[in-house]
């Protein structure tokens, strides 16, 4: 069996004129991600591995959750493939990840965290919202073999609140 905690980047912020992968986070962003990250603490028992989009917005959402977590830091991997919109490298990405990896986190972008969850999970979910979690486990021994599998639990900021 293995499982996948998919996290969408935090609210990000528009404010400064920078380049879409050096957009920071809102403070709403800041608040949701602490928000969510401590209440996905009562929902994890451990992550064997953290792949992170290499843009701004997710690494910052990342470090709010590593730390609430108290995720080794060491298991963090960034990865420029992640900075993916279509879900087509986020699809690639999971299916590459060593098979002696059986609790992943991945921190990405939409349309591709919605993407898949709505190809690979069993709940619908219209939008996955900013610093959204989806829980899937597949019935797999192998990532590559990647295949449909049951969404556990979602974690959203508004359901929260």
């Amino acid at each position: 069996m293995k499982k996948l905690i998919l996290i969408r980047h935090a609210k990000s912020s528009w404010e400064f004129n920078l380049d879409d992968h050096e957009r920071p986070l809102k403070s709403r962003g800041i608040t949701d991600a602490n928000l969510v990250s401590k209440e996905l603490a009562y929902h994890l028992k451990t992550i064997d591995l953290v792949i992170c989009s290499d843009a701004q917005r997710t690494k910052l959402t990342a470090e709010i959750f590593i730390s609430n977590l108290g995720i080794d830091k060491n298991l963090v991997k960034f990865n420029a493939d992640l900075y993916d919109f279509s879900g087509e490298n986020l699809v690639q990405v999971i299916k590459n990840v060593q098979d002696s990896i059986s609790n992943l986190m991945v921190f990405g972008h939409n349309h591709a965290i919605t993407a898949f969850v709505n190809t690979f999970g069993t709940k619908y979910i219209d939008n996955v919202p900013t610093s959204g979690v989806v829980i899937i486990e597949f019935d797999i021994e192998n990532w590559s073999a990647l295949k449909p599998g049951k969404t556990l639990k979602s974690l959203f900021p508004r359901d929260l609140k």
